[in-house]
C-alpha cells in the first residue's frame, strides 16, 4: 500500500534518533496524516502477510468490552501477550516460566488467567465503560439518529485510569462523519504513538475493519480512513526489515466481504469477514519492543 510505504520513506528520510522508554531507540517524525480510501480496496498490507484474523479477534475483543487476555490466547492470538508475561515476572509468583509456559496456565487455569491475564482498563474497557457511559453504544445511536452530528467520538484515552492500564492507549481518539447524502461513513483516528513496522499495519486495518462494521449496521457504505499520527517511529532494530518492504512493489488490495445479515455490531464473528484476493508478499519477523 502505498500511503504506508510512503510514511516509511518520510521518516527513514526525515526521523531524528530519540531514546524511548522501552531503552531500544527509533527513528522518529512528530505528525503526520495519510489518507486511505476504503472503496479501493481493503487496505491489508501485500508487502508482507499481515495477520487478519488476529485484527478480527482483537477488535471483536474490544467491542467487547473485555480486558484479559484469555479469550485471545484461547484463540492463538498472542497480540497482547507480553504486557501481562512482563508483569508476572517482576511478581513474587514468578517461578522462572517462559513466555510460552505462562500463556498455556493462560490457556487453561482460569484463576491464574483472572489474576495475571488482565490488563487493566484498556481499549475494550474505554469503549464500554468510561465512567459508565458506553461510548460504543452511543455512537451507533447517534449515527443513525443524528447522523449529521460532529460529536461521533469515542475517546480511549482516560487520565484518571492511565496509570491502572497495562498499557495506555496509543490509538487514542476516533471521530466519525457521515457524508451530506447519508451513504457513506468515514472514520478518523488518532494516534499518539505509532510502532510503523510492527503495530501500524494492524492498526490500519484494524480501524478499517471497524469502520466497514459500523457502516454496514447503520445503513452506510465504507468511504475513508485517515490516520492522524502524533510520534511516528521505527525501532531501530527494524531498520532491515523496514528497507525489506520498501523493496517490495505493492500488489492489489484485497476485499472485504461482511456478513450483511449481521444487524447489531455485538454480533459480529471472525467468521462473519471474508478477505478475497488476498495477494502478500512472505510475512517479516521482528522484535517487540514491551
Amino acid at each position: 500500500m502505498k500511503q504506508y510505504l510512503d510514511l516509511c520513506r518520510h521518516i527513514m528520510e526525515n526521523g531524528e534518533l530519540r531514546q524511548d522508554r522501552t531503552g531500544t531507540g527509533t527513528k522518529s517524525c512528530f505528525g503526520y496524516q495519510m489518507r486511505i480510501d476504503l472503496r479501493e480496496g481493503f487496505p491489508l498490507l501485500t508487502t508482507k502477510k499481515v495477520f487478519f484474523k488476529g485484527i478480527a479477534e482483537e477488535l471483536l475483543w474490544f467491542i467487547s468490552g473485555s480486558t484479559n487476555i484469555q479469550p485471545l490466547v484461547l484463540k492463538n492470538v498472542k497480540i497482547w501477550n507480553e504486557w501481562p508475561y512482563e508483569k508476572y515476572t517482576q511478581s513474587s509468583a514468578y517461578q522462572n516460566e517462559s513466555l510460552e509456559e505462562f500463556i498455556e496456565r493462560i490457556k487453561t487455569e482460569d484463576d491464574f488467567a483472572k489474576q495475571w491475564g488482565e490488563l487493566g482498563p484498556v481499549y475494550g474497557h474505554q469503549w464500554r465503560d468510561f465512567f459508565g457511559v458506553d461510548q460504543l453504544e452511543n455512537l451507533i445511536h447517534d449515527l443513525k439518529e443524528n447522523p449529521f452530528s460532529r460529536r461521533h467520538i469515542i475517546s480511549a484515552w482516560n487520565p484518571a485510569q492511565i496509570k491502572d492500564m497495562a498499557l495506555p492507549p496509543c490509538h487514542a481518539f476516533m471521530q466519525f462523519y457521515v457524508s451530506a447524502d447519508k451513504k457513506y461513513l468515514s472514520c478518523q483516528l488518532y494516534q499518539r504513538s505509532a510502532d510503523v513496522f510492527l503495530g501500524v499495519p494492524f492498526n490500519i486495518a484494524s480501524y478499517s475493519l471497524l469502520t466497514h462494521m459500523i457502516a454496514s449496521v447503520c445503513g452506510y457504505e465504507a468511504k475513508e480512513f485517515i490516520h492522524t499520527f502524533g510520534d511516528v517511529h521505527i525501532y531501530l532494530d527494524h531498520f532491515d526489515q523496514v528497507e525489506t518492504q520498501l523493496a517490495r512493489e505493492p500488489r492489489a488490495l484485497p476485499k472485504l466481504i461482511i456478513n450483511p445479515d449481521v444487524k447489531s455490531i455485538y454480533d459480529f464473528k471472525y467468521e462473519d469477514f471474508k478477505i478475497e484476493g488476498y495477494d502478500p508478499y512472505p510475512a517479516i519477523k521482528a522484535k517487540v519492543s514491551v
